[in-house]
């Protein structure tokens, strides 16, 4: 089972040279590996559609939270500290854009407890905050924790594909906690996890979108992100759906740490 959607190694070298305009590689993600997902089965975002997404330079996605935050997945970071290796990019739908937005970190908060099981969300600092740029609220009930589910990423469009140079999105049905965790053999964390996918597959997250954003309509038509791009088995396999961190369960905690950084 392919738990994480991250990259590591040869892919992350190969987003690289995605977001610098060069050659892309191109390597198969092994069987039990870690790998980060795309969306799988999606379509071309427009430009300015998802104006809060953002890329990772490790390989992974991410949404802004606030001009100088990006909510992604605990997996994708380092220990919570100083850090000031990642490079977002932003404002762009293609990653050679010579309009993008890249930013430096200065500082790593990963969920505090973490440790591969649940509680996988963490919050980058930027060194210098993004204007003109709209952030993605994250959802602090459990309204909206159903029903049909907007994905977006610059990950592989298949399983063990090489990594978009154009964010392509694609949408997803809610699957209950009970049928996911048929599914997954009882791995489901209920409580901190939500799912979604077809039982058919063909639709889904893939190597490359661990720690984007999962969205939908809120009561006001606005976006408003319930789930954090976490693991599943695979890319799109059938009766496999994506499993994400339920940003409802941990509203109040990701508020608290994103104060305590300024944000």
């Amino acid at each position: 089972m392919v738990r994480w959607r991250t990259l590591t190694g040869l892919l992350a070298t190969a987003l690289a040279a995605v977001t610098a305009g060069s050659l892309t590689l191109t390597a198969p993600a092994a069987a039990d590996s870690p790998v980060t997902p795309n969306v799988v089965g999606g379509t071309r975002a427009a430009q300015g559609e998802f104006p809060f997404m953002v890329r990772l330079s490790m390989g992974c996605g991410g949404a802004l939270y606030s001009a100088r935050l990006v909510l992604t997945a605990a997996h994708c970071v380092g220990a919570t500290g100083t850090n000031t290796t990642i490079t977002a990019t932003l404002g762009v739908v293609d990653l050679q854009s010579s309009s993008r937005i890249t930013v430096r970190s200065n500082y790593v908060y990963r969920a505090p407890g973490y440790n591969g099981n649940g509680r996988d969300w963490a919050l980058i600092r930027l060194a210098t905050p993004v204007t003109g740029l709209s952030t993605l609220p994250i959802a602090n009930t459990t309204a909206y924790d159903s029903g049909t589910f907007t994905i977006a990423g610059w990950g592989a469009a298949r399983e063990g594909g090489a990594q978009q140079r154009y964010l392509l999105k694609a949408t997803v049905p809610f699957v209950s906690d009970s049928t996911c965790n048929s599914n997954y053999g009882g791995d489901i964390i209920a409580a901190q996890e939500i799912c979604a996918g077809y039982a058919s597959g063909g639709v889904d997250t893939c190597q490359g979108d661990s720690g984007g954003p999962m969205f939908r309509r809120d009561a006001n038509n606005a976006w408003i992100q319930v789930g954090i791009v976490s693991w599943g088995n695979g890319c799109a396999r059938p009766n496999y759906p994506g499993v994400y961190t339920q940003v409802s369960y941990f509203a109040s905690t990701i508020a608290s740490a994103a104060a305590s950084l300024g944000g």
